[in-house]
């Protein structure tokens, strides 16, 4: 199959013709006269987004996500790659789960899925779990966390850092010590104490990322900072940084976009962890995403079914939805603003994230001649409003609902192959 893709913005830096054979990106003069032409007119050419955050649910019970409806809701994200978080039920602590996930997604073919392995058994934090053999196996897994759970015992996560180390992985740190946490269930600040619900002190990022930053560096292993959310954090990772500390971090789109003002009605669909924050630590968060302190988006895609959400406030579950709606959020906060370019955006959202693990020339800001076609399109004016009854995702759990935003995919391509086609593009 091959095809042009005519007049598309290509990331930003003016129009070109895009030409596909065999799944890869071929010179456009080489393109036959009968070759299938698609208008890109008013649309953007970024390559396709890889999110190293997502939690699908499978193996698990089916009420909130599956392996094939998180490809779905990924696709029609812009996303050609995720990386799978291991809290399933059972936890992705063994090979057999990993190689599940891996097979499933293979098999769908929607999205590529790399399997994230669990750094303790059951994520219990008390012993590791098979590293080694996730690491071998068909799998392959070159990310292991327990997010969800923070890997609190340093004995541990020098132990794990050591395996990360020999197996050329790198560990993916939810940084909240459970010691300071007892009861939070929310940010710690003038609206917890109005509502007389316990705080989620700021310390409890920073202290954990600080800890980790300095044994990665003295053992010679990989540090990834999942879901970053304060001031303090955003310090402690860029001093890191300064001192060449080998340390990455994320940011999530709902860390960049929402603060604690919207967490005063007490809707259990803005309860996550770690807790939206007061507005200054958004902002800290928004000026690192863009200073490059904060490397990349992680979703931290969270599906719930409905009833743990619909129990009020203490008792509901964390998480939100993000696959479907991260491109819009990071594109209007930034781009439509002018603060970051298409190909900056790209870079964050598909570059360095898929860098994490090696992922080689799959993805990447550069659409040139024999990379593969790995890309999604993108109208940069399309207003939309975000409908939770109309997401791919099982799950309804998304904070922006009811939201306006003005830039939408509208097509994903994964190796010369439409995953998603919301205008008939491909047709």
């Amino acid at each position: 199959m091959d095809w042009l893709l005519r007049g598309a913005d290509v990331l930003g830096e003016g129009p070109r013709d895009l030409y596909v054979l065999d799944g890869r990106f071929a010179d456009p003069a080489q393109a036959g006269p009968d070759v299938q032409v698609i208008d890109g007119t008013g649309l953007v050419a970024l390559p396709a987004l890889v999110d190293p955050h997502t939690h699908l649910r499978d193996p698990g019970l089916g009420d909130a996500e599956t392996i094939a409806s998180g490809m779905s809701a990924a696709a029609a994200g812009g996303y050609g790659a995720i990386f799978a978080m291991p809290n399933t039920d059972p936890v992705a602590d063994i090979p057999d789960i990993v190689e599940y996930e891996v097979d499933t997604a293979t098999e769908l073919g929607r999205c590529d899925l790399h399997a994230i392995g669990a750094v303790t058994r059951g994520q219990l934090g008390e012993t590791l779990a098979d590293i080694r053999g996730m690491a071998d196996s068909r799998a392959a897994v070159r990310m292991f966390s327990d997010d969800g759970h923070c890997v609190a015992r340093s004995d541990v996560m020098r132990d794990a850092l050591i395996v990360m180390r020999e197996t050329g992985s790198v560990i993916a740190q939810h940084a909240q010590d459970p010691l300071l946490t007892v009861g939070a269930q929310m940010d710690d600040g003038e609206l917890a104490r109005e509502l007389g619900r316990t705080g989620w002190p700021k310390m409890a990022e920073s202290v954990i990322i600080a800890r980790d930053a300095i044994m990665a560096d003295e053992l010679g292993a990989r540090l990834h900072v999942c879901h970053v959310s304060t001031l303090s954090g955003v310090e402690v990772v860029r001093w890191a940084k300064k001192m060449g500390y080998p340390v990455t971090a994320e940011v999530t789109p709902h860390h960049l976009a929402l603060d604690t003002d919207v967490v005063a009605g007490l809707d259990p669909n803005f309860k996550v962890n770690p807790p939206l924050r007061s507005r200054e630590n958004m902002e800290a968060c928004r000026a690192a995403f863009l200073d490059g302190t904060l490397d990349m988006i992680g979703t931290d895609h969270a599906p719930h079914p409905d009833t743990a959400k619909a129990c009020g406030w203490d008792q509901a579950a964390n998480g939100m939805l993000g696959l479907e709606t991260a491109l819009a959020v990071v594109a209007d906060l930034f781009v439509r603003s002018g603060q970051m370019s298409w190909r900056e955006l790209a870079l964050r959202m598909s570059d360095r994230p898929a860098a994490l693990i090696s992922l080689g020339d799959s993805y990447g800001a550069d659409l040139t001649v024999g990379r593969p076609a790995c890309l999604c399109l993108v109208n940069p004016d399309l207003p939309w409003q975000v409908d939770p009854q109309r997401l791919s995702s099982i799950a309804r759990n998304t904070p922006f609902a009811r939201r306006a935003y003005h830039t939408k995919v509208v097509a994903t391509v994964l190796r010369g192959e439409a995953t998603f086609d919301s205008c008939g593009l491909f047709a």
